[in-house]
């Protein structure tokens, strides 16, 4: 038996009712498209780099009403929020950063996702030999180099559910491939209660530490490792991290201590419970996404682009800081630096 009780509220949610709902969507206003232009055209008159751009630099006065209500949702309420009309076809990559930027100072304030000081990563396949470029671990026993999180997300490869280092993770489309890409987003309130009704003992597991590699955004080497729990509740507020990659690559380094059964039964459970109860939904071109890392996970089936037909995906991210976040646990201070509630925390330590 166990005396952890369901979690309760907007976070909670099971896939089909999403699938069918309206309530995490917003329309940018009519006149919003030329209040963006003329803020981009005054950072441009200022000279301003886009990684420059400060949300005094980009004012947006008739839409601040609306970014409050994207945190107030995202915090409070479902934990997502997908923002549409964005006019991506009007502008060229450069233009078009500095106005995703300028948007995300509104919302919240953007962090490193890198230890080099990458505040913004375009999303697109990059191909190659991505693992000597972004991390992987040789001789892991089957021929095969393991490839960090980094490389992965720079593939056109099926992305696992998983979490970012972040309060809020943010992507905007700029455009779509061929075929695939389908974003697969699913509660982790929700997959927290399916613990619990099925099998409160793994829950159990869940707020036990697994180690985890910083291999890829944060380190070099996969031996740069620590501890965290999956699951975490503070004052009735909660935050899942997980990614299964920088489990792996922990538990390809020698001395850190191997996975338990249970730890596995538990790991294999949330996958499933995570296929069972996502939704998917596919971004269209001037389409933000914006996901509260701390109540939902996110993955993502494979794609195929065709380049000559203007079909070569392209999604920019941010992560971003959250001014209304949450208090995090005792102990999430090696992931987030502060868990104090309100304060500027996530994202990769630079290398100094």
């Amino acid at each position: 038996m166990t005396g952890r009780a369901p979690l309760t509220g907007a976070s909670v949610w099971l896939g089909p009712e999403m699938a069918s709902s309206t309530r995490w969507i917003r329309d940018l206003p009519a006149g919003a498209a030329d209040e963006i232009d003329a803020a981009l055209q005054a950072v441009r008159r200022k000279g301003l780099a886009w990684h420059q751009i400060t949300r005094a630099d980009f004012p947006l006065p008739t839409l601040d009403a609306l970014f409050e209500d994207i945190a107030e949702e995202l915090e409070n309420g479902c934990g997502m929020v997908k923002l549409r009309g964005v006019p991506v076809a009007r502008y060229d990559e450069a233009a078009l950063q500095q106005i995703y930027f300028g948007i995300g100072t509104h919302v919240g304030a953007p962090v490193f996702q890198n230890r080099r000081g990458e505040l913004m990563r375009g999303i697109r396949d990059e191909g190659g030999d991505l693992g000597q470029r972004y991390g992987q671990i040789e001789g892991k026993g089957d021929g095969k180099p393991f490839l960090s999180s980094y490389a992965r997300t720079l593939s056109n490869g099926r992305l696992r559910f998983h979490t970012d280092r972040t309060d809020v993770v943010s992507l905007l489309c700029v455009r779509q491939a061929k075929s695939g890409g389908v974003s697969k987003i699913c509660s982790s309130a929700a997959v927290h209660n399916a613990f619990l009704q099925r099998r409160p003992d793994l829950l159990e597991v869940m707020f036990q530490d697994f180690w985890r590699s910083r291999l890829g955004e944060e380190s070099d080497k996969a031996e740069t490792v620590y501890p965290l729990p999956i699951f975490g509740v503070r004052d009735g507020r909660f935050t899942s991290h997980y990614s299964l990659t920088y489990i792996e690559a922990a538990e390809l380094v020698p001395g850190v201590p191997k996975l338990t059964a249970a730890q596995r039964e538990a790991i294999d459970m949330l996958m499933a419970l995570s296929e069972e109860l996502c939704f998917e939904m596919t971004l269209a071109p001037g389409d933000i996404q914006f996901l509260n890392s701390h109540v939902t996970y996110h993955g993502r089936t494979p794609f195929e682009d065709d380049k000559a037909a203007g079909q070569d995906r392209l999604l920019l991210r941010l992560w971003l800081s959250m001014p209304n976040n949450r208090a995090l646990p005792a102990g999430h201070e090696v992931l987030w630096g502060s868990i104090d509630a309100g304060v500027r925390r996530g994202g990769i330590a630079q290398v100094t």
